[in-house]
């Protein structure tokens, strides 16, 4: 299987320049993996964030989902879709991150606009449209593409630790989604053995380790914080119904 990096045969916008560039890990090592006989289809990432989606819809509130952290993980998302693009990689390579960058945006969205704050939702939105759209275009120096896809690991390891620490001072996940959290953890873990059997590259399976540390340690939280979180939840649900 072609890793999501590898060069893709045929010449593209800025894909001179980008020759020769050292390869990094996709910021999708924190998404599950394919599932088997759809490698390289993008499956499961159509539906990572929708279980966290439904929950700020259901709840009509985002207490406890931490944006900063959620703009870490957008900005390692879109340098590797913009990366991608520019390197003309097949769908297969990029699509997973087209998905989950969408469901990123929407969760965004809802965060600003349960807070109160819905004019700073849209206009979150619309920026993120137009830095999205110059990224994608031939005005974005190839530079800047390689910089933002080689700060996609430290970017998703920053947001992880903005999430835990925002869990560790609320005491409680609040409106976190457990499924959504959960099925990143197992993901970036299945990830390890299938970097291993596919590729045997030691830096790609450290880089899917470091991601099950900090996917687990939300896990673990999710976890140790279920009971707080539970009777948050109910108290919020009261305060509404008042």
């Amino acid at each position: 299987m072609m890793h999501p990096f590898t060069p893709a045969r045929g010449g593209s916008r800025g894909a001179a320049a980008l020759e020769g560039k050292p390869r990094f890990p996709s910021p999708e090592s924190l998404q599950p993996a394919p599932p088997a006989g759809s490698r390289g289809v993008p499956g499961t990432a159509e539906r990572l964030k929708l279980p966290q989606i439904m929950k700020l819809l259901g709840a009509k509130n985002a207490e406890g989902v931490s944006f900063l952290s959620l703009l870490g993980e957008l900005l390692a998302i879109t340098g590797s879709l913009a990366y991608s693009v520019a390197r003309s990689f097949p769908f297969s390579a990029w699509g997973e991150a087209l998905f989950v960058m969408l469901q990123t945006v929407t969760v965004g969205f809802l965060i600003q606009h349960y807070g109160g704050r819905t004019r700073r939702g849209v206009l979150f939105v619309l920026l993120y449209i137009g830095v999205l759209s110059v990224l994608l275009s031939p005005l974005a120096p190839a530079s800047v593409l390689t910089a933002m896809q080689a700060s996609n690991m430290p970017a998703i390891i920053v947001s992880r630790v903005i999430q835990a620490a925002t869990n560790f001072r609320n005491g409680h996940t609040g409106q976190l989604s457990a499924l959504t959290v959960i099925i990143l953890f197992a993901g970036s873990l299945a990830r390890i053995f299938t970097s291993v059997q596919e590729t045997g590259d030691i830096l790609l399976v450290v880089t899917y380790v470091v991601s099950v540390a900090c996917n687990g340690l939300i896990v673990a939280q999710v976890l140790y914080y279920w009971k707080p979180t539970k009777k948050f939840l109910q108290r919020s649900t009261c305060d509404e119904a008042i």
